[in-house]
């Protein structure tokens, strides 16, 4: 039988809502973080949603741990790319930098999550203590081109830098930091004195260490000493310098400098002094400082994000890099008394 012959058919009898538009967005508004907002939103992983709610909206730690955990691996690490050049569910070096500035960023970085990483980093430790860029996987998941595969991987500063510095900027004791701390002051010396070519991402990556090393004293003159090799190879990029001639460089600072041959992408001040109490924020003069972060503001693109530091090799991994990028952007802004 057909109900709905027998129900009352009349003028008055209520009926159901029909679906109406969607609710438009807010309004993005005209600022640097209302433009982002709106952009995250639309655009970036869970995780960076959680990210910038912490940071800049008032939310929660508890969301970016949980949303951080769809990341963990049972062996401790993380992986699903969370560094999005490296996609696949294994675990691996370059996830665990990425997962350690996130809970370094939260007032997390410790407790049992923290420990179980550290066994994990033990497991996939090379001969001399220190963590490869990329492990040997037994299934060829992707990942940049750039990453580099082989089955007797070399330590590596790119990743042991970050993640050592990270633990002990968070007095995390671990039995793994004593050789890897080791390998670092070495590494991070071995850049300062020369010889091979000094690639961009390795200094970001000794300042990274350097940022959290226990010993300040120690990192502070090896800073002065990595800082006066930068310099003298003009390694990074200099900022746009649009105006007036008075406005241009001074003869000899690094904006004055031609970029380098070599190996890596350049890099521009902010990259590698990201926070004013960074002891590589005295290789560069305020000047230098000032127009790096101009070039920085100037750096947000039409939808609000910002782009990423990388050279692009799938979709995919661009746009997931590119909120990240934005996040960083922001802190790194907000850190030096900007206006965001």
């Amino acid at each position: 039988m057909d109900r709905s012959a027998s129900l009352p058919s009349s003028p008055s009898s209520p009926s159901l809502p029909t679906p109406g538009p969607a609710e438009p967005p807010r309004p993005a508004g005209s600022s640097a973080l209302a433009r982002a907002e709106r952009f995250v939103w639309l655009s970036a992983r869970v995780l960076e949603q959680r990210r910038f709610a912490y940071h800049f909206l008032g939310g929660g730690a508890e969301a970016v741990e949980t949303a951080l955990t769809a990341y963990l691996g049972t062996d401790g690490g993380y992986g699903h790319a969370l560094d999005p050049d490296l996609r696949g569910p294994v675990s691996q070096p370059p996830h665990a930098v990425h997962a350690l500035r996130v809970l370094d960023g939260i007032g997390r970085c410790g407790g049992q999550r923290v420990e179980r990483l550290c066994r994990y980093l033990t497991s996939v430790s090379t001969p001399d203590g220190a963590l490869p860029v990329c492990h040997p996987s037994p299934h060829g998941y992707p990942a940049a081109p750039w990453v580099p595969s082989a089955d007797d991987p070399r330590g590596d500063l790119l990743t042991t830098g970050p993640v050592v510095g990270l633990l002990h900027r968070n007095e995390v004791w671990h039995a793994w930091l004593f050789r890897a701390t080791d390998f670092c002051w070495a590494a991070v010396a071995a850049l300062a004195e020369g010889g091979a070519a000094l690639r961009p991402y390795e200094v970001a990556a000794a300042v990274a260490f350097l940022d959290g090393a226990p010993d300040r004293a120690r990192a502070e003159a090896a800073a002065e000493r990595l800082g006066r090799r930068v310099r003298e190879e003009r390694l990074i990029v200099p900022s746009p310098v649009p105006g007036p001639a008075e406005d241009r460089p001074v003869p000899g600072s690094v904006e004055d400098r031609p970029l380098p041959p070599g190996p890596g992408e350049p890099l521009q001040v902010h990259d590698i002094a990201r926070t004013p109490g960074s002891p590589a924020r005295r290789w560069f003069t305020d000047a230098e400082v000032e127009r790096s972060l101009d070039a920085l503001v100037a750096a947000q693109q039409e939808d609000g994000g910002w782009p990423p530091h990388r050279r692009a090799w799938t979709p995919g991994a661009t746009l997931e890099w590119r909120s990240v990028a934005t996040i960083e952007a922001l802190l790194t802004l907000r850190a030096y008394g900007r206006r965001i």
